[in-house]
């Protein structure tokens, strides 16, 4: 599992008008690629009657699998400049189609290279763009006396809080990076007066906004 990568939130979708045509840019997360080639089709089949429906996809950890479609469009004007759009991003698990509703005026090699790609950036941009983060969660059960404490504690830190359980002792939940489980143990040995008693669980990835 990669300690970090990037990719799109949401589905998104947005237009753009070039020389008349119309450049409507898809974008969803898909982490197979079966599922690249559904949302593919899915476009395909909304859009049956427009000009053309290009496609991109980068997919796996090491971006092992990649495709780009031109769909009828001159070869290397379409489908190769969304794919790059999506390396430049540093985007994994990303499929983007732009549907073309030609307009009547030629836009040549390199006007239909810059509008493909101007498209696929604004369907990223429509979509929002994450970046997931890698995290343990690890369990600090204390006696209540430190409840107070540690969850103030916690909370003004740069730790997340996932969730409290209150048993027999109290456990709080916290998504802690890998590199950073050894000091979190510490600081809450710390704060505890080595009374905390530490629980390892299972990985999961958080997400948090950023622009790209």
């Amino acid at each position: 599992m990669l300690p970090h990568y990037y990719t799109v939130k949401d589905n998104g979708q947005t237009e753009i008008i070039i020389q008349k045509s119309r450049f409507l840019a898809h974008a969803a997360r898909t982490e197979t690629e079966e599922a690249a080639q559904n949302f593919i089709e899915s476009i395909k089949k909304e859009h049956w009657n427009a000009t053309h429906n290009c496609s991109a996809y980068l997919i796996g950890e090491n971006d092992q699998i990649q495709k780009a479609n031109d769909d009828g469009e001159p070869s290397g004007t379409a489908g190769v400049p969304i794919l790059e759009v999506l390396k430049k991003k540093k985007l994994k698990d990303t499929t983007v189609v732009v549907t073309r509703y030609f307009g009547g005026i030629k836009l040549g090699a390199g006007g239909l290279i810059r509008a493909y790609g101007k498209a696929a950036s604004e369907g990223i941009k429509a979509a929002g763009t994450v970046e997931r983060i890698l995290m343990k969660i690890i369990h600090a059960k204390v006696d209540y006396s430190w409840l107070g404490k540690l969850e103030n504690e916690i909370r003004s830190s740069s730790f997340t809080l996932k969730e409290i359980h209150y048993l027999d002792k109290v456990s709080l939940e916290v998504f802690v990076e890998e590199s950073q489980t050894s000091s979190y143990r510490e600081w809450i040995t710390g704060l505890t007066n080595g009374q905390a008693e530490f629980e390892e669980g299972e990985y999961i990835y958080l997400e948090k906004m950023v622009d790209l």
